[in-house]
């Protein structure tokens, strides 16, 4: 596979392996001991991923990519911390990486916890009270919108966590909002469907192309 040279170029070879995945035909690339070969002295994803922790949600696998196809960061409910975007900021600025991908997903755990937290008043203890802070202001957000605390649907707070760890990325970082100024790297948010194994995409920041899944933030309120 060529190295991709623009955000947009990522993207479709991202889509392209995401659709194979979801229609059972993954070709599970570049995992070989020649690709091992080629990786092992040299370093050049085509995209960083900012993914949550749950163990349904792989982002080698859904995106049908190989060794070193990837750079990823995982953390609880996909929030970010300082180490998190300076892993992001070394993946874009040292390695080259032309894409950041914000990857959300149904029935998160950590957005479950946050919810019930917030409802019970019953914070858990120790660093997971970190999570529930970083999710929050998402949940908050959504909140808003209901009639009551328990009409609050917890895969449109997901979505909307999705949206705001995507804009918070270039507001936190002048390295990467200058990344993205330029057109070197682009940002999108994306929901991924644990039962279909697709994605939709909930925000952008820069130019990936003509997305035949993109969608607005205002219309993609379920």
């Amino acid at each position: 596979m060529a190295q991709p040279q623009t955000p947009a170029q990522a993207w479709a070879a991202l889509l392209d392996g995401n659709a194979r995945f979801a229609a059972d035909r993954a070709v599970h690339p570049r995992q070989d001991s020649a690709r091992r070969a080629e990786t092992a002295t040299r370093r050049a994803p085509l995209a960083l991923v900012l993914a949550c922790m749950d163990s349904r949600v792989s982002p080698e696998i859904i995106f049908d990519q190989g060794i070193g196809d990837l750079a990823v960061v995982r953390t609880a409910g996909q929030v970010l911390d300082s180490i998190g975007l300076a892993s992001i900021e070394f993946g874009v600025a040292q390695l080259g990486a032309r894409l950041v991908v914000v990857l959300g997903h149904d029935d998160c755990g950590a957005v479950a916890t946050t919810l019930r937290a917030h409802g019970t008043g019953e914070i858990p203890g120790g660093r997971i009270r970190a999570v529930i802070d970083g999710i929050a202001p998402s949940m908050s957000a959504v909140r808003r919108a209901a009639s009551s605390f328990a009409g609050v649907d917890p895969d449109v707070v997901s979505d909307e966590h999705v949206r705001r760890t995507s804009r918070l990325l270039v507001e936190w970082s002048p390295v990467l909002a200058e990344h993205v100024a330029n057109g070197s790297c682009a940002v999108v948010g994306t929901g991924y469907r644990l039962a279909s194994g697709d994605l939709r995409v909930l925000e952008t920041l820069g130019d990936i192309g003509d997305s035949p899944m993109a969608t607005s933030p205002q219309t993609d309120r379920r």
